[in-house]
């Protein structure tokens, strides 16, 4: 099975994408991305399944996607999001963990100002509850965040966490040693799983495989094969390369080294159990 772990769709008119903004930046993404955007790679590169994930802040986007999830086959698995500030929030998770393809929730933990949040007091309840209904946990942060996870995961050591994007290292400043140390220490102390994936965006415009590959490399090498997952973070790839290219660059990182196909799917339909 060949998955792509990490894929968004979406409808800017449902209006509760508040990070789209309204500047050039990211002009690009504001316009509708729906399954028939997405069969002309999966044909291309022979995908089987991927993994839907929130990008919005709202239970209502994770039911958007849900409904899509129901009439299209092979999207596998659903990553939504509930409100970690609203213990109220436990009631509409134990009914979206009813649904087959939901997997679990990602908070948008990278756009929280404060890089403490995720140890108040008044969020606990949702890292427990995720244990309690075995539903996933997406970890979506920058490398400051990093110390902070560490210490999240080994506080919750039976939670079932992906990292997304290699924790978003930033390439464009060649900035590799302490980001490397961090995620290293994760891989190491923790039972954590990662995704190759993001990496691209981070990197500045006419990035090669060359560029990214000592980031891809150390990830694969400290979590190993079996604990990384590929993924195309597309659309929002499409700010600083095409899912083609990341694919083929991916591939040529990875090579044929023990573990390939673990990382183009295997890991990934493990972890959310496709």
């Amino acid at each position: 099975m060949i998955v792509d772990s990490h894929q968004h769709f979406w409808a800017p008119a449902r209006g509760d994408y508040d990070w789209m903004g309204t500047g050039d930046a990211l002009k690009p993404l504001r316009r509708d991305f729906h399954p028939q955007h997405f069969e002309a790679f999966r044909a291309r590169h022979g995908i089987d399944k991927t993994v839907l994930v929130q990008a919005a802040a709202t239970v209502n986007e994770t039911e958007y996607m849900l409904g899509l999830a129901d009439a299209t086959d092979w999207i596998g698995k659903v990553v939504g999001w509930v409100d970690f500030e609203n213990p109220s929030h436990r009631k509409p998770l134990e009914r979206l963990a009813r649904h087959r393809k939901f997997a679990g929730v990602r908070p948008m933990i990278q756009d929280i100002p404060d890089t403490d949040w995720m140890f108040r007091p008044d969020v606990q309840w949702g890292y427990q509850s995720l244990i309690d209904l075995d539903l996933t946990f997406d970890a979506l942060g920058y490398p400051i965040h990093l110390d902070n996870f560490l210490k999240l995961f080994t506080r919750y050591p039976k939670l079932r966490v992906v990292v997304d994007h290699c924790m978003k290292p930033r390439i464009r400043d060649d900035a590799f040693d302490d980001w490397a140390k961090g995620i290293a220490k994760i891989a190491h102390e923790t039972q954590a799983f990662c995704k190759l994936s993001g990496l691209a965006t981070e990197a500045k415009p006419g990035w090669t495989v060359a560029t990214l590959k000592p980031y891809a490399e150390h990830v694969i090498d400290v979590f190993g094969p079996e604990r990384v997952m590929w993924g195309s973070d597309w659309p929002v790839l499409e700010l600083n390369g095409t899912y083609d290219s990341w694919r083929e660059a991916a591939l040529t990182i990875v090579g044929d080294r023990p573990g390939k196909d673990t990382i183009f799917g295997g890991t990934a339909a493990k972890f959310y159990r496709l």
